[in-house]
């Protein structure tokens, strides 16, 4: 990945962000989730996983505490934030609402 998270996170498509850390049960659950996820919804969504341990600095910035926690952002401004494992249905509905 180029450029900065700030950068990433300034576009008109919609950016989800999954925080996550490869020791995580529920992250792993989520994986699955997330492809699907980003098949149905193709052009009209990104995904970008950032792993927790890797990025501490950024992790704090966003105050995650616990994993997996996503984030929608859209031209930088975060429209969603959840922490857990939300089913296929929901993801779809809350960014098609933000799409």
């Amino acid at each position: 990945m180029t450029g900065t998270f700030e950068e990433l996170i300034d576009s008109e498509t919609p950016i989800l962000i999954d925080f996550f850390a490869t020791w995580c049960g529920p992250c792993k659950a989520l994986t699955p989730t997330l492809h699907q996820l980003a098949q149905e919804m193709g052009e009209r969504l990104r995904i970008v996983k950032i792993d927790v341990d890797q990025n501490p600095k950024l992790a704090a910035k966003y105050r995650v505490t616990g994993v997996p926690t996503l984030m929608l952002f859209k031209k930088s401004e975060l429209k969603w934030r959840q922490s857990g494992v939300p089913s296929l249905t929901q993801l779809k509905t809350t960014i098609e609402s933000f799409a």
